[in-house]
């Protein structure tokens, strides 16, 4: 097993390249995690399915300036690279990467993703400059890595959804593959952003799956998606979120709305709410 003090820790597009060359060169397969550190087991799950994927995982940990508004909590996010460190040897990770904002956008940085399609909605809409900023660092990373394969968390579907179409439509050679979301007990996605939760809060946010499951439970008794939708929202209103940006239920592939009545296709039920300062996302399959 790879310990905290041995695995390596690379800052730079060049020293991450020369790693996975000299795999290359041994006929080794290579899987990326990317991740903005904070790392919790739902991370450390994503580690675990790229060792069954490929001979070697590379794990990022970059907090990506350019998915953030100017409102958002960019300087506040939980940062703490040891600890990620110690975190991704015991997974077995092979090499940690984690270039700085330098590195990543060097002077003179003049390209962004433009995205359509599965970007534009929900959390397209809510937050305008996320997507793009996420397809742009995801897109540079697996320039940078080239790897066989990206593994992403289904807790961020919409992400999931708009990286594999980005791969699929730029031809980048790269399998995108989602792994399940990992909870607590309580049935509360993982997250990094838990950690502003003060224990009131939490008690709250951990009615959002609860409510969410009510709701796939009733649509797939054949409940007009439209009434889940707005029931699950006053659900999360009285719960105690003080502000949802949506509950949305939408074809699963797409994220396209569905046609009026009962769910009829694979789909998903997602919701974005905030308390506190803290602003959590969830989603379940549908069908």
């Amino acid at each position: 097993m790879v310990d905290a003090t041995s695995l390596p820790l690379l800052r730079t597009v060049a020293s991450v390249r020369a790693h996975v060359a000299a795999w290359r060169e041994r006929g080794q397969s290579v899987a990326l995690v990317p991740t903005m550190g904070a790392l919790h087991d739902g991370h450390l799950s994503l580690v675990r399915m790229g060792r069954a994927q490929a001979d070697r995982v590379v794990a990022s940990v970059f907090v990506n300036p350019r998915q953030f508004a100017p409102a958002e909590d960019f300087d506040a996010y939980p940062r703490d690279e040891m600890r990620d460190a110690e975190l991704l040897a015991h997974a077995q990770c092979d090499v940690m990467y984690c270039p700085s904002p330098e590195e990543m956008y060097p002077a003179g940085f003049a390209t962004t993703v433009s995205l359509e399609g599965p970007a534009l909605t929900l959390e397209g809409a809510t937050r305008p400059i996320h997507f793009a900023g996420v397809a742009t660092v995801v897109a540079k990373l697996l320039g940078q890595v080239r790897p066989d394969v990206a593994i992403f968390g289904e807790k961020d579907y919409q992400q999931l959804m708009v990286v594999k179409r980005m791969a699929r439509d730029l031809d980048l050679g790269v399998d995108i593959l989602g792994a399940p979301t990992l909870r607590e007990a309580d049935g509360l996605a993982m997250s990094s952003r838990n950690a502003y939760l003060s224990a009131d809060e939490r008690v709250v946010a951990g009615r959002m799956n609860q409510i969410l499951a009510e709701g796939v439970k009733a649509l797939s008794g054949g409940a007009d998606w439209a009434r889940i939708e707005a029931e699950c929202k006053k659900g999360l209103e009285a719960a105690g979120f003080q502000r949802v940006d949506y509950v949305a239920v939408r074809d699963a592939s797409s994220l396209a709305e569905l046609p009026p009545g009962a769910v009829r296709s694979p789909a998903r039920i997602l919701a974005a709410a905030s308390i506190g300062r803290t602003r959590l996302i969830d989603n379940m399959a549908v069908g």
